[in-house]
């Protein structure tokens, strides 16, 4: 059995390395990119089964990918799940609801929040 590809998408390397670590330990294949253009190519290139995408990055933000890979018929299947500093209140009214992710999580990041994201990619790549 093969094992299930995540993108992480953000521009913090600590960011990226914990999240790598924490995904490759529950045996994720995981890539990482540092910017929004580069992600829209990865996810057409390499179809993973699930991005873990930052809503605020340079040059090509979060929402712009996300809105690029839902209106493309090749990607807008692939599951998405945003995680941002923004507020709970402003997080719901322009993640999942307005622009098609599955879920977010807010950073920082702490052991409840990690649990669940762990939580929710294990559903969403069974």
């Amino acid at each position: 059995m093969s094992k299930k590809k995540i993108l992480v998408v953000d521009d913090e390397p600590n960011i990226q390395k914990m999240l790598r670590t924490l995904l490759e330990i529950n045996d994720y294949e995981v890539e990482t990119v540092s910017n929004g253009g580069e992600a829209i190519d990865r996810v057409r290139l390499e179809a993973p089964d699930l991005v873990l995408l930052d809503l605020v990055m340079p040059k090509v933000d979060g929402y712009r990918v996300l809105e690029t890979l839902k209106k493309d018929k090749e990607t807008k299947d692939v599951p998405i799940i945003l995680f941002t500093a923004a507020p709970p209140e402003v997080a719901a009214k322009t993640g999942t609801s307005a622009v098609d992710a599955v879920d977010y999580v807010l950073k920082p990041f702490d052991r409840v929040t990690l649990s669940f994201l762990l939580k929710r990619i294990k559903e969403l790549t069974a």
